[in-house]
């Protein structure tokens, strides 16, 4: 894998063979950081990078200039390859080594983006329970995206909060936001 762009454009990050991990590909990694380059300046926002694997994602971010980034996974060996791969670049990630939907019903920490990537053998309810838990709890910064990404098998645009989905090949980023719909929904 490689940064695709930023203070560490074209470094390459090896990561350990024995990682549970499906790393999102740089083509598609490409792809959504050109969408979300449409949406914010990356050195003043925060981001919750869930089932964060080797912290392909955090780096990305971090590389652009995002200082905030909080990386969740259960597996130590991610956590503990972020943490060397964090202080070998000079990134400031906050990793924390929890389940992700026990991490989101206890985090009071509020971000403007979070990207979730599940293992894709997910159900679907397992995956639309990670949006119900973000939004049910207020996660999110005015204004703010999650982005899911899961294969082009799993439909989770039924989400109330559902916006869009890109795909690329078999990698799908389902958008999930509060639209002024939504909120005056709220309000009533």
């Amino acid at each position: 894998m490689r940064i695709i762009s930023g203070k560490y454009k074209s470094k390459r990050i090896v990561a350990p063979k024995n990682l549970p991990v499906r790393p999102t590909t740089d083509m598609a990694k490409e792809s959504l950081f050109n969408i979300l380059n449409n949406f914010y300046y990356f050195d003043n926002i925060s981001v919750l990078d869930l089932f964060s694997g080797t912290g392909n994602i955090s780096y990305e971010f971090a590389s652009r200039g995002t200082e905030t980034i909080y990386a969740v996974d259960a597996h130590y060996a991610c956590i503990k390859f972020i943490n060397q791969t964090a202080k070998d670049l000079g990134m400031s990630i906050n990793s924390y080594k929890s389940d992700v939907y026990k991490f989101l019903e206890k985090t009071p920490l509020k971000t403007d983006v979070i990207f979730a990537d599940p293992p894709y053998d997910f159900e679907e309810g397992q995956f639309l329970k990670i949006a119900d838990i973000i939004f049910n709890r207020n996660l999110l910064n005015d204004d703010g995206l999650l982005i899911i990404e899961h294969s082009k098998h799993t439909d989770l645009s039924k989400h109330p909060f559902y916006s869009y989905e890109k795909r690329y090949g078999g990698n799908v980023f389902s958008f999930f936001e509060v639209t002024e719909s939504d909120s005056s929904d709220e309000e009533e």
